[in-house]
Parts: structure tokens; sequence; C-alpha cells
């Protein structure tokens, strides 16, 4: 059963910087490209950012200020959040996808608040 937990979520000022984690198990490999979403109240989720076989992508609202990585000794992926705006609250999501079925994971989220 794979399992996806998040963690390093809180409430931050605008400018601040918080990592987000995402904690893998239950057969996540390398043969699954990881990601992080978000979803605003009353929006549709959008992609941050994924990262598969050290290739990068970035949603176009984040780049600059976003970094994505991940540590496949530890199955666990992570969010760099840096210059955070108050448009990046949100909940933030982990995803798994399978690169060959396209089959994918969540995790439960984590809240991002970014307020003075």
């Amino acid at each position: 059963q794979v399992r996806l937990v998040e963690s390093g979520g809180g409430l931050v000022q605008p400018g601040g910087s918080l990592r987000l984690s995402c904690a893998a198990s239950g057969g996540i490999s390398s043969m699954y490209s990881m990601g992080w979403y978000r979803q605003a109240p009353g929006q549709q989720r959008e992609l941050v950012a994924s990262i598969s076989s050290g290739i990068t992508k970035y949603g176009d609202s984040v780049k600059g200020r976003f970094a994505i990585s991940r540590d496949n000794t530890k199955s666990t992926v992570y969010l760099q959040m840096n210059s955070l705006k108050p448009e990046d609250t949100a909940v933030y999501y982990c995803n798994a996808e399978h690169v060959l079925s396209h089959y994918d994971y969540w995790g439960q989220g984590t809240q991002v608040t970014v307020s003075s």
C-alpha cells in the first residue's frame, strides 16, 4: 500500500521560507515521478513542481522561488519555498505518478499560509 505523508507546512510571513517534505512508503521507486500540487480555496488544483529522472518542472508562478529535490535513499521529496507571497497560500499535496501506467497516489495535504 503506497502512502505519502507531507510535513513542514505552517504560517509564514511574506518573504519568508518553508521546506515541505513528503515521505513515501509502500513501493515508490524511481519509476515514479514525484510532484507537489496546491489548491487554494475556490480554485483548481495546480502543479507547483515535479521531478522525474532528475528532470524538474515548475509552475510559472513559482519559477525562481521554489526548488524541488528528491532523496531516493530516503524515499522523500522536498519542496524548498523561498520569497513566499500571500498568493502562495494553499493546501499543498504530494503526488506520485507511475511513469508508464500514469497511476497516481496523493498525500493528505499540508496547509501553507503566507500572511503578516
